[in-house]
């Protein structure tokens, strides 16, 4: 379903995990900041409100949605972060940049994830213009940030049920 058609903000929270004991790392691009600034407020929120206490979740900031790769890998290689939420926001423009950036950033974040084994969440926001990207960060089509923070949680409860499971 294309995201125009969706709300970011709704999905299922059917047996989500307690995360009330792991920690979070969000990170934030500084570029877009109006827009990065509510996918952020977004993701803190909800995983406040799933069970993640405040002080289990870290931020750091990155320049740009470029820095996001290395960002998530230092935060993915620490012992005490279960997941890491990748927050940020590259609109077209009129260059070919934004496709460049997108499959950069998709692929370095991917590849943390399969390295450290840790949850690493695209939460990158690929709009063609600012009002889609605003729409998307807390506008009419939710926040690309909540959905970001529930699918780690979500994914933290998949780790659990695969590492768990014992013949």
């Amino acid at each position: 379903m294309a995201s125009d058609q969706k709300n970011l903000s709704v999905f299922s929270t059917d047996d989500l995990p307690d995360i009330s004991h792991r920690r979070f790392a969000i990170l934030v691009s500084e570029w877009n900041t109006e827009v990065t600034e509510a996918l952020f407020a977004g993701a803190y929120q909800t995983l406040l409100q799933h069970g993640a206490k405040a002080e289990n979740i870290v931020r750091g900031n990155v320049p740009g949605s470029y820095e996001l790769s290395l960002g998530a890998q230092w935060f993915a290689q620490r012992d005490d972060i279960d997941a890491v939420i990748a927050l940020g926001c590259v609109i077209q423009g009129e260059t070919k940049h934004n496709d460049y950036i997108n499959h950069a950033v998709a692929q370095g974040l991917t590849n943390v994830g399969l390295k450290t084994g840790k949850p690493v969440i695209f939460g990158v926001l690929t709009p063609n213009d600012q009002q889609q990207a605003l729409d998307r960060a807390g506008g009419k089509h939710g926040n690309k940030g909540d959905e970001a923070a529930i699918t780690a949680v979500k994914m933290l409860g998949l780790q659990r049920q695969v590492y768990s499971f014992q013949f």
